[in-house]
């Protein structure tokens, strides 16, 4: 398996729309491996194919405690429900950084695993949350777009200052 490159805020990148996957074949399932690596050493609780510069409809996610329960979204598609729920969400593509975002608290997902099997969830909470999350880097949008201007412009600063140290140590 191999850790793959996460971009970092305000790379343009990240702004790209990922394209849907067509071919469920053994090099999508080892993109979906090297994804979990990734998202598990950064570490996170979710990731989408357009934070590591491929601009596939591919995220994972796996919120529990133990890192135990893996789940893709192939091609998701949102229908958001009902309920409004605002967390404090960070980002491995803005790292360090969070901000209180407000977003639906009950969602449908229709996606497909990496195997090709379409599948349907109904969920809410901190799943809900992520999943939206994640389809937003999909749509080449970020939670730091839910913030104000000043707000955006003060991160930007942040990591610019972080990178800066970083480049220095």
């Amino acid at each position: 398996m191999a850790i793959l490159n996460i971009l970092e805020y305000p790379d343009p990148r990240l702004r790209n729309k990922a394209r849907p996957v067509e071919h469920f074949d053994n090099g999508l399932r080892t993109l979906v491996d090297n994804m979990f690596d990734t998202m598990y050493a950064a570490p996170g609780i979710g990731l989408a194919a357009s934070q590591v510069n491929i601009h596939r409809r591919i995220i994972v996610i796996d919120i529990s405690e133990k890192c135990d329960e893996p789940r893709v979204f192939i091609n998701p598609t949102l229908s958001l429900g009902s309920g409004t729920l605002e967390t404090d969400e960070g980002c491995l593509s803005v790292p360090g950084i969070y901000e209180t975002v407000s977003r639906a608290e009950n969602i449908v997902v229709n996606a497909f695993d990496q195997h090709g099997k379409p599948f349907e969830l109904a969920t809410q909470g901190l799943l809900a949350v992520c999943i939206q999350h994640e389809c937003d880097h999909l749509l080449g949008k970020m939670f730091v777009d839910y913030l104000s201007r000043i707000k955006q412009q003060r991160i930007r600063q942040k990591l610019s200052k972080l990178k800066r140290q970083r480049a220095q140590d």
